[in-house]
């Protein structure tokens, strides 16, 4: 346990940092979640829909550091790969 003034503060910054960064992960999994099932479901107006929606979720989460730059780029890269065979 923190004994210090500030020790005991910054455990307390990190736990509200913490609960925001994971109501925010949890907005982008269920946003890419939305996507794959409109994708499994066959509906393509649905999936693109829900494609534009989550594209500027996962870059805002990369933008503040919650994923990683690279993990955004591969998330939005394979949802269009999919999106792509849905409509060939």
């Amino acid at each position: 346990m923190a004994n210090s003034a500030q020790a005991r503060k910054r455990a307390r910054q990190a736990e509200k940092r913490r609960a925001h960064n994971r109501k925010l992960r949890s907005r982008m999994r269920t946003a890419v979640k939305k996507v794959r099932k409109a994708i499994e479901a066959g509906d393509r107006e649905q999936a693109l829909t829900a494609f534009r929606e989550a594209e500027p979720v996962i870059d805002k989460m990369a933008r503040k550091g919650i994923i990683h730059k690279n993990r955004a780029a591969r998330q939005k890269s394979r949802l269009a790969n999919h999106l792509r065979a849905l409509q060939g």
